[in-house]
C-alpha cells in the first residue's frame, strides 16, 4: 500500500509540475533573472533553406512569399532542397528566378538540410517548412539577435491560422510560446519549430538525420557553450491540422523522434543546473506524461476508498476522458496528444525511427 501511495503522489506531482507549476516557475524566474540578448538591425548574408518532399501544392506560394521579404536580395540566397520529390515540386521551384534547387536521394529532412548547408555560403542559415508563410520583416527580425556573439540559434513565433476551428492546436501553441519566451529570457529555449529558425553557420551541427532540428539543435548549442533564443517578432503562419485525430497521427510521428533523442541523444550532458531543470521539466516529463497518466490512473483505482484525494483524482481523470469522448475540444486534444506519447514510445521500442517522413496531412 505504501508503494502505491508513493507512485500515486509522484505521478500526480510530476504531471502538475510539467503542465502547470513549471511554466509558472519559469515565467516568474525569467522576470527576476532576465538575460539580455543584444540585437541590432544587421544584414548578414543568409541562405534561406526550404526543405520539401512532394510539396507541389504549396511550393510556389512559399517561394513568392520569400522573394517578397524585406531583405536585400544581394544578401540572401533562397534554396529549395528536395528529398527526392516525385511530383512537380522541383520543376515549379526551378521556374523561379534566383531560386536554387538541390535534388537529393531520399534520406529525410535533416539529410536534405545538411546537403543544402554544404552547397550554400551564407553567414546565417535560415530554415523553413514549405507550408509556412513569413511576415515581410521576418528574416530581418530573425537575424537581429545574431548581433549578440553568444547567440548561435534563433527561432521565431509560429502562429496557427484559424486556430478556433475544429482543432485546439492554436491554444497549445499559445501555451507553448509563453514557456519558450520565459526559457529564452533565462538563457536558452529547450525546443524550436521547423517553420522559422536560423543558425549561425559557424555553429551548425550535422545531427543524427533521425533527430530533427526542432529539439536537438537548441540543447546541442547549449552543450557547446552557446545560446539558443526565441524572437516572437519573427513571425510565421501555418494552417492547423484539420482535426484532432489528424493532429494525433502527426504527434505520434513527432514523439517517435523525441523518444529517440531522449533515449539516444545524450540530452543531459554538459548542461548547467538551470537548463538541466528546464530540459527535464519541459521535455522529458512532457514526453513521459502519457506513462505518468497510466500510473496515476492505475494507483487511483487501486486506492479507491483509502482517502478522499484518490477518489477526487480518479473522478477528475474519468471526467477528462468523458469530456474527450463527448467532443470537448481542449479535452480531446489533450487526451489524444497524451496518448500519442505512449503510442510513439511503443513504436520506437518495436521498430525504431526512420529518417524519412511522409507529407503532413491538413496544414497545407
Amino acid at each position: 500500500m505504501a508503494a502505491l501511495r508513493i507512485l500515486f503522489f509522484a505521478s500526480l506531482l510530476l504531471l502538475a509540475w510539467t503542465h502547470v507549476l513549471y511554466p509558472l516557475f519559469a515565467a516568474l524566474l525569467a522576470r527576476a533573472l532576465p538575460r539580455r540578448v543584444e540585437q541590432a538591425d544587421i544584414e548578414p548574408t543568409v541562405a534561406v533553406i526550404v526543405t520539401a518532399y512532394n510539396e507541389e501544392d504549396v511550393i510556389a506560394r512559399r517561394l513568392e512569399n520569400l522573394l517578397e521579404l524585406d531583405y536585400p536580395a544581394g544578401q540572401r540566397q533562397i534554396v529549395v532542397t528536395s528529398d527526392a520529390s516525385t511530383d512537380r515540386t522541383e520543376e515549379i521551384a526551378l521556374s523561379f528566378d534566383g531560386v536554387q534547387v538541390i535534388s537529393n536521394p531520399r534520406g529525410g529532412k535533416v539529410a536534405a538540410q545538411n546537403a543544402a548547408v554544404r552547397q550554400t555560403e551564407g553567414e546565417i542559415l535560415a530554415f523553413s517548412d514549405a507550408n509556412a508563410t513569413w511576415s515581410p520583416d521576418a528574416l530581418r527580425k530573425l537575424v537581429r539577435s545574431f548581433a549578440d556573439p553568444d547567440v548561435a540559434y534563433v527561432c521565431g513565433r509560429l502562429n496557427i491560422l484559424d486556430a478556433e476551428g475544429s482543432n485546439q492546436e492554436g491554444v497549445y501553441w499559445r501555451y507553448e510560446m509563453i514557456q519558450r519566451s520565459a526559457e529564452s529570457t533565462l538563457g536558452s529555449v529547450t525546443g524550436g519549430n521547423g517553420s522559422i529558425y536560423a543558425v549561425r553557420r559557424a555553429d551548425y551541427v550535422e545531427v543524427d538525420p533521425r533527430f530533427g532540428h526542432d529539439l536537438s539543435l537548441p540543447y546541442v548549442m547549449v552543450q557547446r557553450g552557446r545560446r539558443a533564443v526565441y524572437d516572437p517578432d519573427a513571425r510565421a503562419w501555418e494552417k492547423p491540422t484539420p482535426t484532432n485525430e489528424t493532429e494525433y497521427r502527426r504527434k505520434v510521428r513527432m514523439f517517435e523522434h523525441c523518444w529517440l533523442i531522449v533515449l539516444r541523444g545524450k540530452m543531459l550532458r554538459r548542461l548547467g543546473p538551470l537548463y538541466t531543470l528546464e530540459i527535464i521539466s519541459h521535455r522529458l516529463l512532457r514526453y513521459g506524461s502519457g506513462m505518468l497518466h497510466v500510473v496515476l490512473l492505475a494507483t487511483s483505482i487501486a486506492l479507491i476508498a483509502h482517502g478522499w484525494i484518490y477518489d477526487v483524482v480518479l473522478a477528475g481523470q474519468l471526467g477528462l476522458a468523458a469530456a474527450a469522448v463527448a467532443g470537448v475540444r481542449i479535452a480531446r486534444y489533450y487526451t489524444l496528444v497524451t496518448l500519442a506519447t505512449i503510442v510513439a514510445l511503443w513504436n520506437y521500442v518495436r521498430r525504431g525511427v526512420p529518417a524519412t517522413w511522409e507529407l503532413a496531412e491538413g496544414p497545407r
